[in-house]
Order: structure tokens, then sequence, then C-alpha cells
């Protein structure tokens, strides 16, 4: 059995604001070993329930940031920016199932350092379901059949994968206080946690099945101000909607709209606020 994973920085245990997550900062260190154990102990517990293989996409920003040293040895890293899936590369319908850690709420919810992809959009929608990483991730898995397991993060992380994953698993190390602070787990004690949730999740697989994309689906991105809806609509086949930052793009299926939402805030971050 194959186990993909897919893991974030803003939904690890005591990471809580920008000088965790951002590598100019100076907790950034401390962020990325505390990522790194967390991603071990679930990798550690899906070779000792039977996965034969555990591939694992670092998610976060530049994507360079756990430490392949402290890694188990039997893990396989994707690493590093540019890929063309970004957060979901290297996945496919070889995986028995999925695994999103240190996952954070989509922008427009409450949760901590919760965004989408982008601090310039403000809602994200496949046709009409709003979605974050999270939604358009496991949106992605379902393509190939692949259904997401276990998701980790802060309480409304957990509750935004369950409204959406009938029969997940999640893994609650940290709760919200406000979008930047959180009652945490220690790291000890949030080990324990993503072991145990592990097992669970694996043992549960056959109750999730794939959160199936809809055909031929509509993505729209809501941007924070006009500028930014500017941008991204010099990406072809795109439309704007008159006097709204909103930018929607027909897709062929859910890879393509994939990669368009990558293009579209890629050029939206080019917008200047002076």
């Amino acid at each position: 059995m194959k186990l993909y994973i897919s893991i974030d920085m803003e939904g690890i245990t005591g990471l809580v604001d920008a000088t965790f997550v951002d590598s100019g900062k100076h907790n950034y260190e401390r962020g990325r070993l505390i990522m790194t154990a967390e991603a071990n102990h679930v990798i550690e517990t899906a070779f000792q329930e039977g996965c034969g293989e555990v591939v694992v996409n670092d998610s976060h920003s530049k994507m360079n940031n756990l430490l392949i040293e402290k890694l188990h040895p039997e893990t396989q890293l994707i690493s590093g920016d540019v890929k063309p899936f970004s957060m979901v590369q290297g996945l496919d319908a070889s995986f028995a199932g999925a695994a999103f850690l240190g996952y954070h709420t989509r922008a427009a919810r409450k949760g901590v350092l919760s965004h989408t992809m982008i601090f310039g959009v403000r809602n994200m929608y496949i046709n009409d379901t709003a979605v974050g990483e999270l939604g358009f991730n496991a949106f992605v898995a379902g393509h190939y059949g692949v259904p997401v397991l276990l998701v980790a993060g802060d309480d409304e992380t957990a509750e935004e994968a369950e409204a959406l994953i009938p029969g997940v698993t999640t893994a609650i190390v940290k709760r919200r206080i406000s979008r930047t602070a959180a009652l945490c787990l220690t790291p000890e004690k949030s080990g324990q946690l993503l072991r145990d949730k592990t097992r669970e999740a694996l043992e549960a697989r056959g109750r999730v099945k794939p959160l199936a994309p809809p055909e031929s689906p509509v993505l729209s991105i809501e941007f924070a101000n006009y500028g930014q809806a500017e941008w991204a609509h010099l990406m072809p086949g795109t439309t704007i909607e008159q006097g709204s930052p909103v930018v929607s793009f027909q897709a062929k299926n859910i890879l393509e709209a994939y990669q368009a939402m990558l293009v579209m805030t890629e050029l939206a971050m080019r917008t200047s606020f002076c």
C-alpha cells in the first residue's frame, strides 16, 4: 500500500504566526524541526501499519522546509519549487490514500494563519463549492480516485475537512484563539495524537470515498482588490466580472483548473499597493 502525504506548515502545533513559517524570521528553524517531527510520526506509523511506500510532498512556500536528513530513511521526499501541481505534485492513482498534514483553513474562515494560496485571495470556488487549499487538493486526489484519509491542523481545519470529506479522520494539534494565537499541544503530545490518528485513519480507510470533482469545472477566484483581478485576467481564457474582483476560468477538468489557479494567483501577486 502506498501513502501520499502533503505537508504544509501553518497547521503544525506551536506554529502560530509568521515568525515560524517565514524563512526570514527568527522562529523559522524551530518551525522546520517541529514540522519534520510531525511528518515523521505519521510516516513511521504508516510503515508500521503495513504501508510499503510513503511519498511526502513539502507543500509550504518555497517547498524546501522539511529536513530530509531527519526524515525516516525509507521516505521519498518531493522538495523544491516550481512544481506543475504544487501541493499535490506526484499524486496519482497508484496511492491507496492521502494525508494532509499541517493544513489550515481557507481565507474566508476562522483559523490559525488562515489563507488560500496567497493573501490576495478572499474566496475561491469550484462551481458553487467554496474551497481552500484543503478542498482543492482533495478534489485533485479525487480525480485520481484517491481518498483523503487524514487531515491534521487546528480545530477549524478539522471542521472544514469533515464538512468536505465524510468519514475523514482529523487530528487537532492546536485550537484557535485568534488568527495568530492558539492553544497548542506540546510536540510530544501532538506526536502521540498523530500516531494514534494515523492508525485510526488507515484502519478505517474503507469508509472514506474520494472527493469526486465536477466534470468541466468552473474556477472562480475573488481577489482582495481589482488590481489583482486585472493581473489574473491576463491569463488567456479567463473572464472578469464587471465592477468585481472575481475572475473565472472554464476548465476541461480539475487538473486544468488547478494549474489555472496557480497561474492566476502568481500573476495576482505582481500587484503593487503603492
